[in-house]
């Protein structure tokens, strides 16, 4: 992508994200494409070995995260429709993906989106979910930009390690629907209440979501759950 486009992205990307974040990530992006240049360019006509290039000039990340996809597809099994895409080590392959993927507003009606931490299954019964909860946010259908915004700053909020309890993320979850779009950051222990709040009142501050309400549901609870709705343990 050309650096004035790459220059726009970035303006529209960490809206909402804290200074220090913001400045860590503009300044390893903008290292990251000198070093492209370079590379690029070569030195004086030598070859540049890319093996070494892409060992020595990746920023790695601080945990490594997974991404998940499952496409609609009623004759099948759930689980069958989920699908693992691929892992996320780095910065640099964090944005290869994410520029080669299709964003969510494109995605159909009963698609989802995954990304959890390396070993993590996105689901209740896995054991690092099973007696968290998630933070959920409900975006509306013809808000698109909004939803692209919300999803790609929680990644960024993840990957980043912007919470003072990033050690109880789970992951995040986006959730196609012909009603209403969900968004959903998973926690690891429903009972941690300090950390549950914060990384909350995080979401709700950084990504500029006063006018939307976010509640904080238990994963037992929605594995109980028949035909009622799932009861709401927090909300902010």
């Amino acid at each position: 992508m050309a650096s004035a486009q790459l220059q726009s992205f970035e303006s529209d990307v960490f809206e909402g994200q804290s200074r220090d974040f913001k400045d860590q990530q503009a300044a390893i992006l903008q290292d990251h494409q000198e070093q492209e240049n370079f590379a690029q360019e070569g030195n004086s006509g030598e070859l540049i070995d890319e093996g070494l290039y892409e060992v020595e000039y990746k920023h790695p990340l601080e945990h490594v995260w997974t991404l998940w996809y499952l496409e609609n597809d009623r004759s099948k099994h759930w689980k069958d429709m989920l699908n693992e895409i691929t892992q996320i080590d780095s910065v640099e392959t964090f944005w290869s993906l994410y520029y080669t993927i299709k964003t969510p507003s494109e995605l159909k009606i009963g698609c989802d989106y995954y990304m959890f931490k390396k070993g993590i299954k996105p689901m209740w019964e896995d054991e690092a979910n099973i007696k968290g909860g998630r933070w959920l946010v409900n975006v509306g259908k013809s808000a698109k930009l909004e939803l692209d915004r919300i999803w790609l700053d929680i990644l960024l909020m993840m990957v980043g390690q912007s919470f003072d309890h990033s050690d109880e993320i789970c992951g995040a979850v986006i959730n196609i629907r012909a009603k209403s779009n969900k968004i959903s950051v998973w926690t690891a222990n429903g009972n941690n209440e300090s950390a549950i709040l914060e990384i909350g009142q995080k979401l709700k501050m950084l990504l500029h979501l006063q006018s939307h309400n976010l509640q904080y549901q238990l994963h037992s609870d929605a594995m109980c759950k028949i035909n009622s709705g799932v009861k709401s343990v927090y909300t902010l």
